[in-house]
């Protein structure tokens, strides 16, 4: 904006008695950004903003930040509020270069309200000097501001992600992330750009991994013929097959490089990069618009590990478990049953026909016993019920409207836990109802 506020001249001609400034400036990436030239302007709106007023004593610049992210949780931005508040501070005002390098949504306010408790001034080129929010049009203009820097925040990220969407399903380019397990990176020519392209950016595509991809191969065939997802688990340990994070440990710097698991074999066996296809976007969110759904290029664009025919197989292989007797399991207090002996929630389990639940204390089907553990705990849930409906005095009819008396008698008793927030707390020799620990 052009448009410039200016205070009142008394209010601000404070060369008598000069301010000590601590700058603050911000950019979002480091990669696409260069700070060196981003904390340059940054300073030199600062500069001419306070000259004839004081000068910058401290700079604090938060490179590779979201402005998304509070002010407290910015390493920089932190630092400048915990220096500004301490005892003996030299800092009188804090001032910034632009205010979207800055702000976005509430975080104005919620720092000026923080300044003015610690008696320190917050200036803006934008107002042309300290802001005032008892002055009707520095809010006006601040209102203005802080919805232009949402609405570019917004603007951005659509159009980011709508770019990303095209790039997968149109063009089926790699756009980043770990390599599924199975897969490796190469060279696929130069970047689209011109622009990146005379940079020597390049891009990369999935090519399988000699190493690993013939396990990826097998884990599809072992559960085509009908093994459990525990079991090839439980055979890749016994083989001592490397599991993701122990085969890649520079990408998997976060994981524990321990064992296979249950999960890492499900996600592969669901993951449709092994078809040939590039995805993007799995895990979608809600917010993202237009962009919403996971996007599956139109055309195979790296080796395939797997035939489309045969993972969509697999697919069903895992959905489809119905009982031998064509009925559907149901578990009334599921999530309801921790153990009182290792704090875990009980599995549910069918034994003999009814529903009962079990704590293992950890274990698992994927590896052989071999430490020694508590043994494991089974509670039948018809025997639950009928001891719940005793100590909740629920009869079966009393306090309940006649579509509830409807209702099966432990979805009954289910319902009720949940609704007074209890969890039943067992460890083999009895029960007892606890409060749910919302901390």
């Amino acid at each position: 904006m052009n448009r410039k506020i200016q205070t009142d001249p008394a209010s601000t001609d404070l060369r008598g008695n000069p301010l000590r400034f601590a700058f603050y400036g911000r950019t979002s990436t480091t990669r696409h950004q260069d700070r060196v030239s981003s904390q340059g302007w940054q300073r030199d709106m600062a500069d001419g903003l306070v000259a004839g007023h004081g000068q910058v004593v401290v700079a604090y610049f938060d490179a590779g930040t979201s402005r998304r992210v509070p002010w407290r949780q910015r390493p920089q931005a932190a630092q400048l509020m915990a220096a500004a508040s301490s005892p003996g501070s030299a800092i009188d005002a804090i001032v910034v270069g632009e205010y979207e390098r800055a702000f976005t949504g509430t975080q104005f306010t919620t720092l000026y309200a923080w300044c003015t408790r610690h008696g320190i001034q917050l200036w803006l080129p934008e107002t042309g000097g300290p802001v005032d929010l008892g002055n009707r049009d520095h809010r006006a203009l601040l209102s203005l501001l802080a919805t232009q820097s949402q609405r570019e925040v917004l603007r951005a990220r659509h159009r980011v992600l709508a770019a990303m969407h095209n790039q997968a399903t149109q063009q089926g380019r790699y756009l980043g992330g770990r390599p599924p397990y199975g897969y490796q990176l190469v060279d696929a020519g130069p970047h689209p750009n011109p622009a990146d392209a005379r940079w020597g950016r390049r891009l990369q595509r999935l090519a399988p991994d000699p190493r690993t991809a013939p396990h990826v191969a097998w884990m599809f065939r072992q559960r085509l013929a009908g093994h459990s997802v525990a079991s090839i688990a439980r055979h890749l340990n016994e083989r001592g097959v490397p599991c993701p994070s122990s085969a890649d440990p520079d990408r998997n710097r976060h994981r524990t490089r321990g064992a296979w698991t249950l999960r890492t074999v499900a996600v592969i066996l669901a993951n449709p990069r092994y078809t040939g296809r590039q995805i993007w976007n799995r895990r979608a969110s809600a917010t993202d618009g237009p962009a919403s759904t996971p996007a599956l290029s139109a055309k195979v664009v790296h080796p395939a590990l797997v035939t489309e025919q045969a993972f969509v197989a697999a697919q069903q292989v895992r959905a489809a478990r119905p009982a031998s007797d064509g009925q559907t399991r149901q578990f009334a207090l599921a999530g309801l049953i921790h153990c009182g002996i290792c704090n875990r929630r009980l599995d549910s389990h069918w034994n003999h026909g009814r529903p009962t639940y079990r704590c293992r204390h950890g274990h698992t089907s994927t590896q052989r016993a071999s430490q020694p553990r508590p043994k494991t705990l089974y509670i039948r849930e018809d025997h639950l019920v009928d001891e719940l409906t005793i100590q909740l005095g629920d009869e079966g009819t009393d306090g309940y409207a006649e579509p509830e008396l409807r209702r099966p008698r432990h979805k009954r008793v289910a319902a009720a836990l949940r609704g007074a927030g209890k969890i039943i707390v067992y460890d083999g020799a009895g029960w007892r109802l606890e409060e749910i620990d919302s901390s």
